[in-house]
């Protein structure tokens, strides 16, 4: 499958029009429903086969963040043979209390994993969170970079950010 059959297919099950509000508190025009993809089983697991080419070398765990990155890193990790921890918003209050569940992040070299970024905000909190529990940050893959600031603001924290998918990518299969 090449980079524009994905990006068609991945166009096609997710891209809504409308006015929705983002997570920066913005509105768009334009909705990718990362859910829908995530969902596709068959789509999950190409779009995962091509993720890994991504994973920078030297990654000891692949870090997925709450909700949509967990879909995803599950299915990176499938194809990467890498460990996984599963980053929550913010930590538990009961049973094990903490932010990061399953693989341990602390003093290993951890790969953040989303399934869009548009801001970076949560990239950057989440980030943060896992740098304070003692993990080794420096880049964070993700399906579709809407190119709106995003990259630039995860390089401001030193975070370099590769996506599999842009805008401009999916906008060229229109």
């Amino acid at each position: 499958m090449t980079d524009s059959d994905l990006a068609r297919q991945v166009r096609s099950v997710s891209r809504l029009t409308g006015e929705f509000t983002l997570r920066s508190g913005r509105t768009a025009t334009e909705y990718f429903d990362k859910y829908q993809f995530e969902a596709d089983p068959e789509l999950l697991d190409k779009l995962a086969e091509q993720l890994a080419v991504l994973i920078p070398e030297g990654t000891e765990v692949l870090a997925g963040l709450e909700m949509g990155g967990i879909a995803v890193v599950t299915a990176l990790a499938r194809h990467a043979k890498l460990p996984t921890a599963f980053v929550r918003k913010e930590a538990k209050k009961y049973g094990t209390a903490r932010l990061a569940e399953g693989a341990e992040v602390a003093g290993r070299r951890v790969l953040i994993v989303e399934d869009v970024v548009t801001s970076g905000g949560q990239v950057v909190l989440s980030t943060n969170d896992l740098r304070r529990l003692g993990a080794h940050v420096d880049h964070a893959v993700c399906v579709i970079d809407r190119q709106e600031g995003g990259s630039q603001a995860l390089a401001a924290e030193g975070i370099t950010l590769r996506a599999l998918l842009t805008r401009a990518d999916l906008d060229a299969v229109a």
